[in-house]
């Protein structure tokens, strides 16, 4: 990457989502406007020393570009790894990072002629959360948004109240959660996989475009349930999370 590329940024607040998943707010440092396409990443120096490896970690940001110089990223901890370890304990509020970005291409059609279908699993659910605030919250022009999130159990599903009020006070939106392998009997809502809500509701084959990020095998199996519901390549779009 080229060094003029890089810049700074301050981390100015830090939430535990989950056991093992972290919300970090960020600014970027002499600007006063960060701009960026929803859906693309930033890359991090995570440099520890100079015999760090795998020191460059990428991040889809998770908010909506606000005017400002703040943009969120949400962080899943990888036990073992170095770097991952040293951003999730060692990294507090009021540190500074190097960063370069935003990157990508899975970002939205500057014309919206069709319902969009965003399916996702674990922090996959990220870069479409800022797709979504900036197609719901800026007033972009859109048709019916659904957002079908898949992950292991009820701790596990991101952002729920969120979206859950973005449901009610924005008809057009559909939000459903599917939970894999949660026991409680408390839970009373959908179990199984994400393939089973985005088949259901595009069971008539209606013209749509699919954002899919998430694990890799996820990713493949709808990519290919997709075609087999009549759906092209072009109108699939995907970010693979490892």
């Amino acid at each position: 990457m080229k060094k003029e590329n890089w810049s700074e940024a301050k981390v100015i607040k830090i939430a535990e989502l989950t056991a093992d998943i972290k919300h970090f707010w960020l600014q970027v440092q002499e600007v006063n406007s960060f701009d960026f396409k929803p859906g693309q990443y930033m890359t991090i120096d995570l440099s520890i020393n100079d015999t760090s490896k795998d020191k460059f970690r990428s991040y889809s940001i998770a908010s909506a570009p606000a005017g400002d110089a703040i943009f969120e990223l949400v962080l899943k901890q990888q036990k073992g790894e170095q770097t991952s370890d040293y951003l999730f304990y060692d990294v507090k509020e009021g540190a500074t990072i190097k960063l370069s970005g935003p990157h990508g291409k899975f970002i939205l059609p500057q014309k919206i002629e069709n319902d969009i279908c965003f399916i996702c699993t674990g922090t996959g659910i990220t870069p479409l959360r800022s797709m979504l605030q900036y197609l719901i919250l800026k007033k972009q022009e859109h048709k019916k948004i659904f957002l079908f999130f898949g992950t292991r159990y009820l701790n596990d599903v991101l952002f729920r109240s969120e979206f859950e009020e973005l449901q009610k006070k924005f008809p057009q939106f559909t939000y459903q959660f599917v939970l894999s392998k949660e026991a409680s009997s408390g839970y009373k809502g959908i179990k199984g996989y994400v393939h089973q809500l985005y088949e259901k509701e595009f069971f008539d084959k209606r013209p749509a475009y699919f954002y899919i990020c998430g694990w890799r095998g996820m990713i493949h199996e709808t990519r290919e349930r997709l075609f087999k519901m009549g759906y092209s390549p072009k109108d699939i779009h995907q970010e693979i999370y490892e």
